[in-house]
C-alpha cells in the first residue's frame, strides 16, 4: 500500500516507505519521475550549505587535532552527502583504548561527554559533543582498529554509492523525519553504514521528534 506521508512541499509521496524500510535500501529506479525530481531538488538544497559546513568542519577538525593530537575524519552524513538541514557534523578519531582516561582529561575543558557506545559487539567508542559556529559537532573516539575499518567503509561508500542513491536515501530520510516517524528515522540513518560495514553493531539512537 502506498504510504501517505506528507512531503516538505505539500503533495503526498508515491513511495511505499514500509517496503523501503523492509528492504533496507532506496532504489532510485523505483521512484516516479516526479518523486525523484522533488527528491533531487531537496538534496540540491542541502548542497547549497556545503561551503559553510565545510568551513565549520575544517575549524572543528583543527580543534580536535589540537586537543587530542589525532587528526579526525568526517564519519557522519555530511561527509557522504546524506545530511538533512537538521543534521549535525560527526567526526571520528582512532585512539588507544589504554589512553582513554588521558583523552577524557584532554577533552573535559572543551567538549561534553555523551557516553560510551558499542561499535562492534566487543568494542566501544567514546562520544563527545561541542559546538562550532552554532553547529553541533559529535566526536567519536574509536579503537584504532575500528577507526581503520570505519575509514575503509567511508571510502567504499564514497566510490560505491551513486549520486542517485544518495538522493533517494536522503529523501526517504527526510520523509520519515518530517512525518514524526522517529524510530524508523533512527534506523534509516544507519542503513548505508549497515550495508557497507555489517561487522559493526549499528544500534539506532532515537532522537526527539
Amino acid at each position: 500500500m502506498t504510504d501517505q506521508a506528507i512531503s516538505a512541499d505539500g503533495p503526498v509521496t508515491t513511495l511505499d516507505l514500509e517496503a523501503i524500510m523492509a528492504a533496507g535500501w532506496a532504489v532510485p529506479e523505483s521512484f516516479t519521475a516526479e518523486e525523484f525530481r522533488r527528491a533531487e531538488a531537496f538534496w540540491q538544497a542541502r548542497r547549497a550549505e556545503d561551503e559553510r559546513l565545510l568551513r565549520v568542519r575544517a575549524a572543528a577538525a583543527h580543534l580536535v587535532e589540537s586537543w587530542t593530537g589525532h587528526p579526525p575524519r568526517d564519519v557522519g552524513s555530511f561527509g557522504i552527502q546524506l545530511n538533512l538541514e537538521t543534521s549535525d557534523l560527526d567526526l571520528g578519531i582512532g585512539y588507544p583504548v589504554a589512553d582513554r582516561e588521558k583523552l577524557m582529561a584532554a577533552l573535559a575543558p572543551h567538549a561534553a561527554f555523551k557516553g560510551e557506545r558499542h561499535t562492534r559487539f566487543t568494542t566501544t567508542r567514546l562520544v563527545f559533543s561541542f559546538e562550532v559556529d552554532g553547529v553541533e559537532i559529535d566526536l567519536s573516539a574509536l579503537t584504532e582498529e575500528d577507526f581503520v575499518v570505519a575509514c575503509r567503509m567511508l571510502d567504499e561508500i564514497d566510490t560505491g554509492m551513486s549520486r542517485q542513491e544518495r538522493i533517494a536515501h536522503t529523501w526517504v530520510k527526510h520523509l520519515l523525519r518530517a512525518t514524526g516517524r522517529t524510530q524508523e528515522y533512527a534506523v534509516w540513518k544507519l542503513a548505508t553504514y549497515s550495508r557497507y560495514c555489517p561487522e559493526f553493531n549499528w544500534v539506532p539512537i532515537s532522537e526527539p521528534a
